[in-house]
């Protein structure tokens, strides 16, 4: 679809490194987590998901692509997750955000993993976005306020096609 979100384009905004752990918060059937996952050769992610069958399905496309660093976990991100602190160099929110109530909670949970100088990439539906769902979306303006109430950094702002927008935050 013309302007859609492309998971690849937008992992090309970071500064991947092979041997890094991330982890996928809200994975879903793992459009995000399986071509991280490609690109993390050495490393590892965690795709996270509150729903047990998007995470069953995720484990069959990992297979079939041959892709064996992700390790799937059932779980509810705002309640929090078992990972321990300080385990992750990088955590995706993609297209999450405007799923749950208690967006500082995930934001909070997404920095407790994340190592000193780890990343958080924040993707979600624009506002003014004529497609997609109307419940519950965050303005970047929204998240950044939030981001910066935790003390995390903005590295970089950027739009992902015409629905979406990207956000890049550093924990210092």
């Amino acid at each position: 679809m013309e302007g859609f979100l492309n998971p690849n384009e937008v992992l090309n905004q970071l500064k991947l490194l092979g041997e890094m752990i991330a982890a996928d918060f809200g994975s879903g059937s793992g459009g995000w987590a399986i071509p991280l996952a490609k690109r993390l050769k050495f490393g590892k992610v965690y795709a996270v998901d509150i729903l047990e069958e998007p995470l069953s399905a995720l484990k069959s496309k990992a297979e079939i692509q041959k892709v064996y660093n992700i390790e799937t976990i059932n779980s509810n991100v705002e309640k929090g997750i078992k990972l321990p602190d300080l385990s992750c160099d990088l955590v995706l929110l993609t297209n999450l955000l405007f799923q749950v109530d208690d967006k500082k909670k995930v934001l909070t949970e997404a920095k407790r993993v994340l190592k000193k100088g780890g990343k958080i990439l924040v993707v979600d539906w624009l506002p003014e976005a004529l497609q997609g769902p109307r419940e519950g979306r965050v303005s970047p303006d929204e998240v950044k306020k939030i981001a910066k109430n935790l003390n995390l950094k903005l590295e970089k702002e950027f739009r992902t096609g015409i629905y979406h927008y990207g956000l890049i935050f550093i924990k210092p």
